[in-house]
């Protein structure tokens, strides 16, 4: 009968995963765990010899004796009924009734191999792994020196021999600033452990390295950190490439900043991401002003921007995603608009997907300016050329209409002698005479437009000739029923001037105003001095000026009448003679409530001394 304390005992047995059974000293079975039942059966009251076996005498080998004398013993044996090797352990255990039982634990060495066989191939694992990673593996002491390192540390650290590496001082020989070593350690000790700490160290040879540094603490069995152990990833080749990386990008940076076109570039929304100087320039935004604050909407004309990004999606501007020197308008910060020519192109990421928009704006202001210029150069080069055939197609016509004009006069003059000055053919021949006076003075005028009169100047006094040109012409603006209205300064200062190229201008200027008036209207004329300055102010109350023509009425050839007889070189030649003069020509005009012409001359030097004297 077993007793209380051998049932919890065998409690304890059943549980096992080893085999368990109990014999008294006379070889006879008195327990069996189920793993044991499992193995040989139920087999209680039968020697252990037998069950086990299949013998019947004791075992040679049996350790009995020994085991009852008080004896515990681990011993191998092959079971041949199990076909395996078994671990056996046998101790006394010793019954309440003083008697002395065997117990026997047996244990399925197999699978210990093969637990040793996992360790082992895991330790050649971890070995290996160690020896030929890339990267740099250590264990390190908490004084400062190496237990272990792998080749991969010191191929990276400049060592060839292990027991010389592992002799270092890696605080003061590893680190590049020892204090570095010191603020590693707070760290690692703080935490347990340190990610992808940054750290300069030196090789053998004394250069540096940068390396990026993880590891954790190591502990004894108090829980005292005994040491370190961790991995070193060698950072030289990321820095060099991101050092190249970073001078391609400030090349590249410069080369956008100092570029002497606009380059700017916008999100996917139009939003601003790069603004250079020349941008700032041209377009009067500060860099800081705009990236990522503003949208490129602004700098365009109202639907522009959509109308760009069409282009640069069409394949007609020189390719799908891209858009070659297309005229185009930019709004500056203060509304002035800028000329120019913009090339835009799409940025896309790896997989093709529209990511990004850049754009070059060239400022053309100044080659327009000068394409401009350039033109009424040749403009006016074609309009000289044809004032010079002019001049001297007139020139040839005034001189042969001369000779057969003066021979008409003097015929007339004969005749005239002839009649009596009663008669009424003498008034037609002295009709016919004056009309013949008149067309030899049209001639003459003829000369001076094709040869300008180069008579001295001398001093004049504009008055006087405005009254001599008003006394010749005022019959004829009234006929016209043109009103005259005039205010001439008193003590008006003299000018030094041509007298005739003076009343050529006057004519001009009255002949116009009258033209400018087919029905009715006033002309005023007003003289006043300003400084050192004549001011002559001829006002008509007609048809006025349009303003696209006020910028033009004094190039030559430019006319707004329809009649074959203007060749639209007045007002050219008058604003001509006056800057011959020192002065010059103002118009104001209105469409519909007539021009004003001022004519601005400089008052003669000695009559400016003389006034002076007399103030």
């Amino acid at each position: 009968m077993i007793d209380t304390e051998r049932t919890n005992i065998t409690t304890i047995f059943e549980a096992m995963v080893d085999g368990v059974y109990i014999v008294d000293d006379d070889f006879n079975m008195e327990y069996m765990n189920n793993v044991m039942i499992k193995n040989f059966g139920e087999a209680i009251g039968r020697k252990c010899y037998q069950i086990i076996y299949g013998m019947e005498e004791v075992c040679s080998w049996c350790k009995a004796k020994e085991v009852f004398a008080g004896e515990t013993i681990r011993w191998e044996h092959y079971i041949p009924n199990l076909d395996q090797l078994y671990d056996f352990i046998e101790f006394p255990l010793k019954n309440s009734d003083g008697t002395v039982s065997k117990v026997c634990i047996y244990r399925d060495i197999a699978l210990r191999a093969k637990s040793e066989e996992k360790i082992r191939a895991s330790e050649k694992d971890y070995k290996r792994l160690f020896e030929n990673v890339h990267c740099g593996l250590y264990v390190s002491s908490k004084e400062g020196k190496f237990l272990n390192a792998n080749k991969a540390l010191l191929d990276m650290l400049g060592y060839k021999n292990k027991e010389e590496f592992l002799k270092i001082d890696i605080a003061k020989d590893l680190y590049l600033n020892p204090e570095d070593r010191r603020k590693w350690q707070e760290m690692v000790e703080r935490d347990g452990y340190v990610i992808d700490y940054e750290v300069d160290f030196k090789r053998k040879d004394g250069r540096p390295i940068s390396v990026i540094h993880t590891g954790h603490v190591r502990y004894d069995k108090q829980g005292e950190v005994i040491g370190y152990e961790g991995i070193n990833v060698d950072q030289s080749q990321r820095k060099k490439m991101e050092k190249e990386l970073k001078e391609a990008y400030d090349f590249l940076d410069k080369i956008i900043k100092s570029s002497p076109d606009a380059i700017m570039a916008t999100d996917l929304k139009g939003d601003i991401v790069i603004w250079n100087r020349a941008s700032e320039e041209i377009l009067g935004y500060k860099a800081e002003e705009v990236i990522g604050k503003m949208n490129i909407r602004k700098v365009y004309p109202n639907g522009m921007a959509e109308k760009v990004m069409k282009m640069v999606r069409s394949p007609e501007y020189g390719g799908v995603g891209k858009c070659r020197s297309y005229p185009m308008v930019h709004v500056r910060r203060d509304g002035k608009i800028v000329e120019g020519n913009l090339s835009a192109a799409l940025i896309y990421d790896a997989q093709g997907k529209e990511i990004a928009s850049v754009g070059i704006f060239v400022d053309l202001k100044e080659r327009l300016d000068m394409e401009r210029k350039l033109r009424e150069t040749q403009e006016k080069l074609l309009q000289s050329e044809k004032l010079a055939a002019m001049g001297k197609l007139t020139s040839q016509i005034a001189h042969e209409l001369n000779n057969p004009l003066y021979g008409i006069m003097n015929t007339l003059e004969l005749l005239k002698t002839e009649i009596s000055p009663q008669s009424k053919r003498r008034k037609i021949l002295d009709m016919a005479l004056s009309e013949t006076v008149r067309l030899t003075e049209l001639l003459r005028k003829m000369l001076r437009f094709s040869k300008p009169d180069e008579e001295k100047k001398q001093t004049t006094d504009v008055n006087t000739i405005l009254d001599e040109i008003l006394l010749l012409v005022g019959k004829q603006l009234q006929e016209n029923s043109i009103r005259i209205s005039t205010s001439f300064a008193d003590d008006l200062r003299k000018v030094y001037a041509s007298r005739n190229q003076l009343r050529q201008v006057f004519l001009n200027m009255i002949s116009n105003a009258r033209d400018a008036m087919p029905d009715e209207g006033t002309l005023t004329i007003k003289t006043m001095a300003k400084g050192d300055n004549v001011y002559i102010e001829i006002t008509d109350t007609g048809t006025g000026i349009r303003e696209e023509n006020i910028n033009r009425i004094f190039d030559d050839f430019f006319t707004t009448k329809d009649s074959v007889k203007d060749v639209g070189l007045g007002l050219s030649v008058c604003y001509g003679f006056i800057k011959e003069h020192g002065g010059n020509i103002r118009v104001s005009s209105e469409w519909g409530s007539g021009t004003t012409f001022t004519i601005i001359l400089p008052i003669h030097k000695e009559d400016v001394h003389d006034n002076k004297n007399r103030q």
